[in-house]
């Protein structure tokens, strides 16, 4: 059973920051490329950053300079880093697992995790 759990959201004031983790179980987590998504609410699940299975990052332009994606394989871990929190950085973060292999895509999602930005 393929289980990510997400942690480590909360609520900080802006220019503050949190770390997220994402705990991978059940799946061969060094094969699967990694992401962050967030969504703010009425708006759209939005892509904030990713690392490939090669440890290659890329991020949303919103979030460049601000956010640090890294990865822990020994541990089934994914981390993201942010610093200078805006309020509109204000979402509930999801972690996902993609994978390909041949025909097939794997997909998982967590449940996320609230992050709220506020004075």
């Amino acid at each position: 059973q393929v289980q990510l759990v997400e942690s480590g959201g909360g609520l900080v004031q802006p220019g503050g920051s949190l770390r997220l983790s994402c705990a991978a179980s059940g799946i061969t987590f060094r094969l699967y490329a990694m992401g962050w998504y967030r969504q703010a609410p009425g708006k759209q699940r939005e892509l904030v950053a990713v690392i490939t299975s090669g440890g290659s990052t890329d991020y949303a332009d919103s979030v460049k300079g601000r956010f640090t994606i890294s990865r822990d394989n020994a541990k089934n871990t994914m981390y993201l880093q942010m610093n200078s929190l805006k309020a509109e950085d204000t979402a509930v973060y999801y972690c996902n697992a993609n994978a390909r292999q041949l025909f097939t895509t794997y997909d998982h999602w967590g449940q996320g995790t609230q992050v709220t930005v506020s004075t």
